[in-house]
Order: C-alpha cells, then structure tokens, then sequence
C-alpha cells in the first residue's frame, strides 16, 4: 500500500512540476541596480539583470524640460521627499524609454533600484509592491509602452496601486510608465457621446472619464514630441561623434541624416541614433576595405 501511495505522489508531482517556478535567483540590492519581474501562477518573482548600456542623461538632447522634471522627482523621491508617480507619453522614438535607462545610469549611485515589468504581468502588480514594502532600498517599478484595448481589465491592477487600494503604494515605491497614448487607452468618436454643457461647463460622459481616470493617477506628465530638423540634426551630429568620432560628421552626413529621416518618415532620437549607427559603420567598413 506504502509502494501505490509512493507511486501516485510521484506521478502527481509529475503533473504539477511544470507549474513550480524555478528555483529564484536571490536579489541583492545592495549590488544588483535593475531587475524585471515575472508573473508565474503562484505569483511572481524577482530576476537580477544588468543595465542595459552605459546611455547618461548628458547623450539624450531636444528633451532638457523632461530630463529635469524627470530628474528632480526622482532625486526628491530618494531623499524620502514628496514624488509623483510618472507618465512619459508621446509619439514613437522620442526617448521615452531612453531616459529612463539614463536615469538609472545616473542615479544607481544615490540608491535608485529599478524594476521593470511587462504589460501583462501587471495583474500580479500589487504582489510585487508588497514584497518591497518592507524593503530599506528605495524602487522605481517601470513599466515600458504601457497600453490597454478597450476590453482590458489588467489596467485595474495598475489603477489600484497607484491611488485606488486603502493602503496605496509604499513610500519607497514609485510608478514610472511610458506610453504612445496619452490616457494609455483608445479613444475613439463615441467617447463624445456622452458629453454634454450644463450651463458653461463641458461635463464628459463614462467613457471619457473612466479612460482619463487611470492616467490622471500619475502626478507627472511629460509630453515628447517629433523634433524639429535642428534638433534631430544635433542629435545625428552627437551620435555620430559618441558611435565614431567628431570627423565623421560632414555636409554628405548632415545631407545624408536628413535623407534618412524622410524615409523613415519622422525625426526622433530613436531616427537619429539609427542613422548615426548605419553611417559610422558603413564608413568603416568601406574604410577596412581600401585598407585591405
């Protein structure tokens, strides 16, 4: 009886086994800076990751106005000052998710610990808050081109952290988010709908408001818009000089950046990155060929 016993707990374990987490890599905070969090069915863990370049806040140009604020709330935030919760939205390639990476370079020595976490990991969200509760490091939770459908519920995780759950987000927690969508969520001509004057005043109907709700839970809004050609120019001419060197960039790069945006179809430092990349490394190579 001892041995059937044995042998169906066996093959139970069997079936469960896929179910388990691995085995956690431990966290040190006192050396790992970045970590991202993954969601699994019995809750989640934390998995250490190096930061990703050695980007600085001094390579990302266009954006002083966002860097500053950016920077000011995160510094006020270490210091156990009052900080907002941010929402970097705007259009594709403006360095949204950029100046995140940077802030970390910079300020990894002040104590900021950054951890990222995906879209759909976000149900397990306030799991994650309450393991740093208790925690003395002080953590900025990232989550990168954050969006929802109409029909998706997960952002209601999100909107409880942030300002919905009776006891809120731990002090040494904040929320930074980067979107395409100012309001995270579609919007669409029926929104409108439901809008209507009383008197002088333009009251939005359930739809409008439930889509401004969650993004009206971050404090801090920083816009990122296409640069204007001077801009994006200044940043080719950087990249080119940070990739190769300051001889590199010319009349044929200046001409050839400004060809390069118009078939991308916009300008941004994402473009101007891009481009500096493709030029020094043709230039090169050409270059090792005459050599040969």
């Amino acid at each position: 009886m001892d041995a059937e016993l044995s042998q169906r707990l066996t093959r139970l374990l069997d079936h469960v086994e896929h179910w388990l987490p691995p085995a956690p890599i431990q966290v040190d905070w006192d050396k790992h800076v970045a970590a991202i969090w993954q969601r699994h069915p019995l809750g989640g863990r934390l998995v250490p990751v190096p930061p990703r370049d050695t980007m600085t806040l001094d390579d990302l140009l266009g954006i002083e106005r966002q860097k500053l604020a950016l920077v000011d709330n995160t510094r006020a935030f270490l210091q156990g000052l009052p900080a907002n919760h941010g929402l970097l939205w705007g259009s594709r390639g403006s360095g949204k998710s950029s100046v995140i990476r940077a802030l970390l370079n910079s300020l990894a020595n002040d104590g900021l610990r950054l951890i990222q976490v995906d879209r759909h990991d976000l149900g397990s969200l306030p799991i994650l808050v309450e393991q740093l509760r208790d925690t003395p490091h002080r953590f900025v939770v990232y989550c990168d081109d954050l969006s929802f459908e109409g029909n998706d519920d997960a952002y209601k995780a999100l909107k409880s952290v942030l300002d919905g759950a009776l006891t809120g987000p731990p002090e040494n927690v904040l929320l930074y988010a980067t979107s395409n969508r100012r309001h995270l969520l579609p919007e669409s001509m029926d929104d409108n709908s439901g809008t209507r004057l009383v008197g002088e005043e333009l009251h939005h109907g359930d739809a409008v408001e439930e889509k401004i709700s969650l993004s009206d839970r971050f404090g801090l809004w920083l816009g990122f818009h296409p640069f204007s050609q001077a801009t994006y120019l200044e940043v080719c001419e950087h990249w080119v000089a940070r990739i190769g060197d300051k001889q590199d960039w010319s009349d044929a790069a200046r001409a050839e950046a400004v060809r390069f945006a118009t078939l991308r179809g916009g300008r941004s430092g994402r473009t101007a990155w891009q481009f500096a990349a493709q030029w020094v490394g043709r230039k090169r190579l050409h270059e090792g060929s005459r050599q040969a």
